[in-house]
């Protein structure tokens, strides 16, 4: 008998648990199904179509006209901007653009900027949308000048060079001309088409590097204390997503370009900062060293040589005539030379002598 009942106990302990479990399964499977299901149009982020990336290098095929083949670089990042630099051989453009609630908006441009500077906080009042969630067929914006932007494909398939891909096809309606850009999902800008009165240009994706760099060449200047001459030479320096500009042209100019010339920036001395104003004024600000080992090695001469050849590397470098050197924000001083606030120092090449070697 007491075998009986516990062999009952355990069949309906058994029933228990099995039905337990169906109907917590059940009620699983009811949760899931009774939430909401997004559309593919919902599930799409503008991020996901124009990714911040960093040591990329996109290179572009044009067709139409001799600037539309490009390489674009990336300078400098932040969680939700990028900084592009778009060199096309004769020029060079960076924009700054932001991926920030919804939109991709480029919020400042700049022309010939062959200098290398931390644009990520400018803002210009020309700022253009250049694509916009819902990413969905349909979605459309009016740009400043009056032109149309309307997203007029999800899923368009376009070549290019580099592959065949699935994008959101964007465009631009002005009055005398169109403008269709495509975007594929973890890729960004795959291919650009203008078509103006007949005449039609496009740049399409050939290539994507990775850990790639920007070089540049910069002529350092520096003085001869044997012939009283300033000398140059061209040195191809490198630049990977984020470096600081004023600290790698630092480190190159310590290298010097020829061990018996004078030193302009010695071990000691550091660029605290570097940059160019709205007035093409370039700013240099230097620590305390610079100018107490000017007091201490160099005689009027020499140093205003010194000052000249400084002078003349950061302002050719921004293509700019005018530098005011600072020592830790304070104007130049020194025993020789005593600077003004806000009083500027001439680039004068006249006399720079090339190396070639």
């Amino acid at each position: 008998m007491m075998k009986k009942l516990i062999l009952a106990a355990s069949l309906i302990l058994s029933f228990l648990l099995l039905f337990g479990c169906t109907m917590i399964g059940d009620e699983e499977d009811n949760k899931e199904t009774s939430e909401p299901q997004q559309s593919p149009e919902q599930q799409r982020r503008v991020s996901d179509y124009f990714p911040i990336k960093e040591d990329v290098k996109y290179v572009y095929e044009g067709k139409g006209n001799e600037y539309a083949s490009y390489d674009l670089y990336i300078d400098f990042t932040s969680e939700d901007k990028v900084q592009q630099r778009k060199s096309t051989g004769g020029t060079i453009l960076v924009d700054v653009i932001e991926v920030k609630d919804g939109k991709v908006t480029r919020i400042f441009s700049i022309e010939e900027a062959y200098y290398r500077e931390n644009l990520l906080d400018k803002k210009s009042s020309d700022e253009q949308v250049l694509l916009m969630e819902p990413l969905e067929k349909g979605t459309t914006w009016t740009l400043k000048d009056g032109s149309i932007r309307t997203i007029t494909e999800t899923s368009a398939q376009v070549t290019t060079p580099m592959d065949t891909f699935e994008a959101i096809e964007v465009t631009t309606e002005s009055i005398n001309s169109k403008r269709i850009d495509y975007y594929a999902k973890d890729i960004g800008l795959v291919q650009s088409v203008f078509t103006s009165e007949g005449s039609e240009i496009s740049s399409s994706l050939s290539k994507v590097e990775k850990d790639a760099v920007y070089t540049s060449v910069v002529n350092f200047y520096q003085p001869s204390g044997v012939d009283d001459k300033i000398y140059y030479k061209g040195k191809g320096i490198s630049f990977k997503t984020n470096d600081e500009t004023a600290k790698i042209l630092e480190e190159a100019y310590k290298e010097g370009i020829d061990a018996d010339l004078g030193k302009v920036i010695t071990e000691k001395t550091k660029i605290n900062s570097l940059t160019m104003d709205e007035n093409k004024i370039v700013k240099i600000d230097l620590s305390k060293e610079f100018a107490e080992e000017m007091n201490k090695n160099a005689g009027a001469l020499f140093e205003g040589m010194i000052l000249q050849s400084l002078v003349n590397t950061f302002g050719q470098y921004y293509n700019a005539e005018k530098v005011i050197v600072t020592i830790d924000n304070k104007p130049y001083e020194s025993g020789h030379i005593s600077m003004g606030e806000g009083e500027f120092f001439q680039t004068n090449f006249t006399k720079a002598v090339e190396i070639k070697q």
